[in-house]
């Protein structure tokens, strides 16, 4: 069994989870040779095998169970939506609706791939099948080749954190904590709208800098058009996401949103009906969309009764507790960068299960949520995917950028700022997560927002116009005083990019009355 599963991972998923489930076995084998505070008794292999196929500790834990009850039916509804051409019509909206803005092309590109990552369940899959579109687009409008890459492969990355599915690990965590689906979608909403609106503020900042043309009509698809065409594509999301907030389980909700995508494709063109023959394919590509899934459920069963048999989970957290003296920002930091290390090469479910597992009991420990915890965990495990040396999907849309991907790994990791500073915003501030009182959410979501575009425009170099390195140091600092909630380092934050905005506002004015132009 466990042979079978490592080699059913390895064929789905290439090399690395397996890597990790066969040194974590290795792990149970050695332990008396560890160092330090990772060594343990040791077990046989006799003893090891029998724990992990005839438990629910192991391959068939919680992971494995909600992949089977609750992932595959939302990666079945994925399936639907693409083979009822959902997939380009949420491009084309995209495109349409963005695309005569500045920076268009690389709005219609963060948007896309927001729409696609709520049904995506792979940051490499939603880079492809968006990059294939907007890529050669932000090109053409004059982005560089790793710009382009860069931006579709953190905002794919962010798919993952955008509810309502955020890459299959909402259904895992709401089993892990023990709390309803709708709380994890609720209250993840407003730190992935916050990424997704920097990345954003990225590309409309980066084609300010380069004074780039907008696009013309005739280079756009016509909205009204998209949407007499496809409106009928947007009723099984909305669907979907009021049966949820009206307490049906996301089996039920999922189920029904899928029957009525079969009933309202009839309203659309021909080519996009749900025959019997396109209901059979969609099934077809979901069941096999689904093995992915329940590989990386499986073989990461198997890192988590590692872990439980032998204690690892309580080392890492004693590890971080000691390492960082009972400070609760250095064991933020020391998270992170175990979460990150954690994450690479490895899927999103997989990511999650791995990380939250070992360094969400360390946070817990020290006074931080669960819930909040647990999607720290899934940030910074989710940000592996842009950060360099493996950053997978950051080389999957450097393939279609045809551009350097280890330059283009540092260009995402730039663009995608924005992820390493929101999970330290909603931990001090829980505001962000929806939770206290409305003044004190208001006030927390904007001003994080200003925080974010504040952050977008000194890591490109502009805002209303191009800033100097004074400018860019105080701009920089603003998410930094707007991390932890105190009234005064707030309004200094928000005061700074108000500021510099108005500055640059009013130099604008008074060139363009010197050149004898109009304001």
């Amino acid at each position: 069994m466990i042979v079978l599963v490592i080699e059913g991972a390895r064929r789905s998923l290439g090399w690395p989870l397996p890597i990790v489930a066969t040194l974590a076995l290795a792990y149970g084998v050695f332990g008396p040779y560890m160092p330090g505070i990772l060594a343990h008794a040791g077990f046989s292999f006799e003893e090891l095998a029998p724990f992990m196929y005839l438990r629910t500790d192991g391959i068939f834990g919680v992971p494995l169970g909600v992949s089977a009850s609750f992932i595959f039916l939302f990666v079945l509804f994925g399936s639907f939506l693409s083979t009822s051409g959902a997939g380009q019509f949420f491009i084309d909206l995209a495109v349409g609706l963005a695309g005569k803005s500045q920076g268009g092309p690389g709005k219609a590109a963060v948007t896309a791939s927001g729409f696609m990552g709520m049904v995506s369940g792979s940051s490499c899959g939603n880079a492809v099948t968006t990059g294939a579109f907007t890529i050669p687009l932000m090109k053409h409008s004059g982005y560089s080749p790793e710009f382009a890459g860069a931006i579709v492969a953190a905002a794919s990355t962010g798919g993952q954190v955008m509810p309502p599915v955020m890459g299959a690990a909402a259904f895992i965590m709401a089993q892990f904590l023990g709390i309803s689906y709708w709380e994890i979608v609720v209250g993840a909403a407003i730190p992935a709208t916050l990424y997704f609106i920097s990345i954003g503020a990225m590309v409309h900042f980066r084609a300010g800098k380069k004074r780039m043309p907008r696009l013309t009509d005739e280079q756009l698809p016509n909205v009204r058009k998209v949407l007499r065409q496809g409106w009928h594509l947007l009723l099984p999301i909305v669907l979907l996401v009021v049966f949820l907030a009206f307490g049906y389980s996301p089996t039920m909700a999922v189920f029904w949103s899928i029957v009525s995508l079969v009933a309202a494709s009839w309203m659309g063109d021909k080519e996009h009906r749900m025959t019997p023959r396109r209901i059979i394919d969609a099934m077809i590509s979901g069941g096999t969309g689904a093995v992915d899934v329940a590989a990386a459920c499986a073989c990461s069963g198997i890192v988590i009764g590692v872990i439980a048999i032998t204690g690892l989970g309580l080392a890492f957290s004693s590890f971080v507790l000691s390492m960082s003296q009972g400070i609760l920002p250095l064991a933020l930091f020391l998270t992170m960068i175990g979460s990150i290390i954690l994450g690479m090469g490895v899927p999103t479910t997989a990511q999650y299960i791995i990380t939250s597992t070992l360094a969400a009991p360390a946070l817990a420990q020290m006074g931080v949520p669960m819930f909040s915890a647990h999607l720290f965990c899934l940030y910074f495990g989710v940000l592996a995917d842009v950060t360099p040396p493996v950053a997978l999907a950051t080389y999957a849309s450097a393939g279609i950028a045809k551009s350097e991907p280890l330059k283009t790994g540092f260009t995402a990791l730039l663009v995608a700022a924005a992820g390493f500073i929101v999970p330290y915003m909603f931990i001090y501030n829980p505001g962000l997560l929806l939770q206290g009182s409305v003044f004190e959410i208001v006030f927390a979501s904007v001003t994080a927002l200003i925080a974010v575009i504040g952050l977008s425009a000194a890591v490109q170099g502009y805002f209303a116009d191009d800033i100097n390195i004074i400018e860019r140091l105080l701009l920089l600092a603003v998410p930094f005083l707007i991390v932890y909630p105190t009234m005064l380092t707030n309004l200094i934050g928000v005061a700074i990019v108000v500021a510099i905005f108005a500055k640059q506002k009013g130099f604008g004015k008074k060139k363009n009355t010197l050149e004898g132009g109009t304001v």
